[in-house]
């Protein structure tokens, strides 16, 4: 007889290679087939629901690290909240308006002058849903589960029509309206900007300083004295109207070489040394209030500057006096407004200066810099010049330098409803905390939200003009706008004259000859997309508004969620989210933004393509999402050994199971071995992290919930121990039963657990099951804990004892190093302590061997040899033990040949051949 065939091995077909660049495509094509989406859908009808509401990705170009990241973040939590107990639909999204796509077009060769707006515009929508198709499969390689076939898109002809009515009733209750004021402008989009769309950079400006001889001091000044100011744009200059000082600060009048200068009395010194001025003299001193109202001579034209007061005058750097130009500055504009000023703005949308800057016409405004300074120091104005490297804003789509350029544009008044927007937020839930308060700063400090574009790819403006150019915006012509694009999309405003996009018999007072024109500007992306609640949430039966949960990066604080929360507070007074929660950026191994010219760029798709997606996906869980998320080869390899340890347990765990039938094997809990039952209560612990972690989004905690499970608690312990059981032992012995037990408990648990995570391996493992009645893993619910008064002594005496474990693996690595034994099982261990560790060791189980996984064991006393290993509170000693190796089970025992019948087996293995293979 051969004795390893009456060993009972595991059986399983399941591969200990996971080949997941090869299998997933299958699995997903599986998925596709039997509409794993809709399943899930019709499973969970009638619970409760829970909506995670996508933030759309822009329509343009391949998958990065970060999509991925967020991507993979929102379909663990759908998952898992699927299999809590909720009706979780998922509907992706994707924002397709907006200036990146008119340029990829121009890159292409297309020419939008060649051709009415009406195709250029089809063009786009071409270009978008080609660019949607390419994503929308990278999507689904990943693994993400969703209604791929039926997305929201805010170019549909049904968003654009929701979004044409949020801004009708923004309208009605008088917050947006139409004004001339300072905005972001990009001279290389040729378009104002929001402040979402700007980054900051590094660039080198002008640093001047410019006196402006008083013409007028009001009987506080004389005239000749010289205020003096500080900028970095000498572009502005021929827009100067005007002086700004703080009222309550204190300003000196200095003699330097027969001239008086009027600065900051806390700029002096600063100002001094920049001027290299080498003797000066204070004259007099005086508060900033004194000099309200004396009039200035422009350096370069023959008009005055005002000197008014404000508040937004510091003395962290320039003068004190501060330069203003109401055209180039929302603070000028303001200031200017108080006092009556013009707003002055001699530079075009192409940043060219115009006419109103004699002298200057024509030339790019950045050039104009040098021509600007090199006048003013002929007119004997200009008092320095250097050069500064400072941050600045930038076009985030162009990379290019933006101005401050006074325009004609369309607002939202968020002061309008300010108050309401703050409350909505104090009573959303965020993750992490601290963005409440970054919201709540956002939102309580900004300015008027300008929503217009001067581009064609967009949302049009739903506004007519009047005879006399009053603007026309009604209820009416709202909701005939908004039936016209559900019907043909926004083209129809730019296909059909004024006449066919009115009402019919539409009268307005301001046109008495009915005569009406449109408007042609495009409204700002974050408006598309943050009427995504009304567009999605309100449009759609499947859905629910407001969502439960918004997750996106970190940057939109001041976009999505920004524009979202203003647009629904506007509307309905709720913000259109009860949870936020965000995520940081992806970076290299060293901390470093990834970029192709630093050539550290890992993406999405090489990763799949060499690990598979659910390497991916692990290493998602795996991070601290909430901060910036570093991103390495490294990193991959580290989680694809955690994945190979995950893998092969729920092999070993199935391939014993191979004979196990639930229904007729399962071993209750007081009838298992204390061991067993230390196993239930870590199983059972286990699931009480992991469904924590997926309640609070902690994905980390159950990345080393499961894997702990897996690594420490099962292969390292109990499967290890299991071994000299499950194989050597009678099929039905009460022992291995039991052991059975819970191995078929913990692979259940971890395949519904790890679903969320690592969906292509639970569900390749879940075919391999015939006990299984699901067609999925993703069509179960998570396992629940069970609570058992016996869990709290077993926890605290297994927890002694797996330390004395630990001891005595530490004693046998020694031995083993040191050539006293081959295998454990060659070792005989003797243990040496006080009375309470020997009441320990005999109460733990009836076969401690067993546990140490060694032939043979004895408790020494309290009196430990010299050549003894001591660690904390236990010695061991360690030597080869008595007695032959049974052929079958490999223990080395003084009882081998007992068995006439067996003479080379040990009695227990002569037993188990005897009774169940005579």
């Amino acid at each position: 007889m051969e004795y390893k065939d009456t060993l009972l091995m595991p059986k399983t077909d399941f591969p200990m290679r996971g080949n997941l660049p090869n299998r997933e495509p299958e699995m997903q094509k599986k998925w596709d087939d039997m509409d794993i989406y809709q399943k899930s859908l019709e499973r969970t009808k009638g619970r409760p629901f829970f909506i995670l509401h996508d933030g759309p990705p822009y329509a343009n170009g391949d998958l990065h690290m970060g999509h991925a990241l967020n991507k993979v973040l929102k379909d663990m939590i759908v998952r898992s909240r699927s299999m809590m107990g909720f009706h979780a639909p998922y509907v992706p999204g994707w924002d397709t308006h907006g200036l990146p796509i008119e340029q990829a077009l121009t890159n292409k060769g297309v020419n939008r002058k060649e051709m009415s707006l009406a195709e250029f515009r089809k063009l786009c929508e071409e270009y978008a849903y080609e660019q949607i198709d390419n994503q929308r499969s990278q999507f689904k390689r990943i693994g993400v589960r969703g209604d791929w076939e039926n997305p929201y898109v805010t170019l549909k002809p049904a968003y654009e029509a929701r979004q044409i009515e949020v801004f009708g009733k923004m309208a009605s209750k008088g917050y947006i309206y139409k004004g001339l004021k300072p905005v972001y402008w990009s001279p290389s989009s040729e378009s104002s900007l929001a402040e979402a769309e700007i980054e900051y950079q590094d660039k080198k400006s002008p640093s001047i300083y410019v006196s402006f001889p008083v013409i007028d001091g009001k009987g506080v000044l004389a005239e000749g004295t010289k205020l003096i100011i500080w900028t970095t744009t000498p572009w502005t200059i021929p827009a100067n109207l005007g002086i700004t000082v703080h009222a309550d600060l204190d300003y000196v009048e200095v003699s330097v070489n027969g001239s008086l200068f009027v600065i900051a009395r806390a700029l002096l010194e600063d100002v001094a040394k920049e001027l290299e001025w080498s003797d000066y003299e204070v004259v007099r001193e005086m508060k900033g209030e004194k000099l309200e109202h004396i009039l200035a001579k422009h350096p370069l034209y023959d008009r005055t500057s005002l000197v008014m007061l404000g508040d937004h005058v510091t003395t962290d750097s320039g003068t004190g006096c501060v330069h203003t130009a109401p055209g180039h500055g929302e603070d000028d504009f303001l200031v200017g407004k108080k006092y009556g000023l013009d707003v002055l703005c001699p530079v075009d949308e192409r940043g060219v200066m115009t006419a109103e800057a004699p002298g200057f016409e024509g030339e790019f405004y950045d050039k104009a810099n040098k021509s600007i300074t090199e006048a003013l120091d002929a007119a004997g104005a200009l008092e320095k010049l250097s050069f500064i490297t400072h941050s600045y804003p930038h076009d985030w789509r162009t990379k290019k330098p933006v101005i401050y350029r006074a325009t004609a544009q369309w607002f939202v008044s968020i002061e309008a409803f300010r108050d309401q927007i703050l409350k909505a937020i104090n009573e959303t839930t965020f993750t992490p905390a601290w963005g409440e308060t970054r919201l709540f700063n956002m939102l309580r400090d900004r300015g008027d939200w300008n929503i217009s574009r001067q581009r064609v790819w967009g949302v049009p403006i739903p506004v007519f003009y009047a005879e006399n150019g009053d603007p026309v915006i009604t209820d009416e012509t709202i909701a005939h706008i908004s039936a016209l694009f559900r019907e043909h999309g926004s083209n129809v405003w730019f296909e059909r004259s004024v006449a066919e996009l009115l009402p019919a018999g539409f009268t307005h007072p301001s046109s008495p000859n009915g005569i009406f024109t449109k408007e042609t500007d495009i409204m700002d992306v974050w408006f598309d997309s943050g009427s995504s609640h009304q567009g999605v949430l309100d449009e759609r039966e499947d859905l629910q508004y407001p969502a439960d949960l918004y997750l996106e990066g970190s940057d939109q604080y001041r976009g999505w969620f920004n524009s979202s929360l203003s647009t629904s507070v506007a509307i309905n007074g709720i913000a259109p989210y009860k949870g936020v929660l965000s995520h940081g950026f992806t970076l290299d191994g060293n901390g470093r933004k990834m970029s192709k010219s630093l050539g550290n760029v890992i993406v999405p798709a090489k990763v799949m393509n060499q690990m598979g997606a659910d390497i991916l996906r692990l290493w998602v869980a795996s991070v601290d999402y909430t901060a910036d998320v570093r991103v390495s080869d490294e990193n991959f390899k580290q989680v694809s050994e955690v994945y190979r340890k995950i893998r092969n347990t729920l092999k070993f765990l199935h391939g014993n199971l191979a004979d196990f039938n639930e229904q007729e094997h399962r071993v209750a809990f007081e009838d298992m071995r204390e061991m067993d039952q230390y196993m239930v209560m870590k199983l059972n612990k286990m699931i009480d992290a992991v469904k924590k972690g997926y309640e609070t989004y902690e994905f980390s905690s159950i990345y080393h919930a499961l894997n702990g499970y897996c690594q420490n608690d099962l292969s390292s312990f109990y499967l290890d121990v299991a071994k000299d059981v499950v194989y050597i032992e009678a099929a039905d012995h009460p022992h291995r039963r039991a052991m059975q037990t819970v191995m078929f408990d913990s692979l259940m648990a971890i395949l519904k657990l790890a679903t969320p995570i690592i969906p292509h391996t639970t569900d390749e493992m879940w075919g391999y099951l015939g006990f299984v009645e699901e067609e999925s893993v993703q069509l179960t619910d998570f396992p629940e804990s069970q609570e058992n008064p016996a869990f709290t002594d077993l926890e605290a005496k297994w927890s002694q004892f797996m330390d004395v474990r630990d001891a005595v693996l530490k004693a046998l690595e020694e031995a083993r190093a040191a050539k006293v034994i081959g295998k454990s099982l060659e070792a005989k261990v003797t243990v040496f302590g006080n009375e309470e560790l020997q009441n320990l060791l005999s109460s733990v189980d009836d076969n401690v061997a067993q546990l140490f996984i060694v032939s043979q064991y004895e408790f020494g006393g309290a009196e430990a040899p010299e050549n003894a290993l001591h660690l904390n509170d236990v010695a061991v000693v360690v030597e080869k033990a008595e007695g032959e190796k049974c052929e079958r089970c490999w223990t080395v025992s003084t009882e081998i040949g007992q068995s006439e019948a067996h003479p080379t087996l040990c009695p227990r293995c002569a037993s188990v051949v005897e009774t169940q293979y005579a």
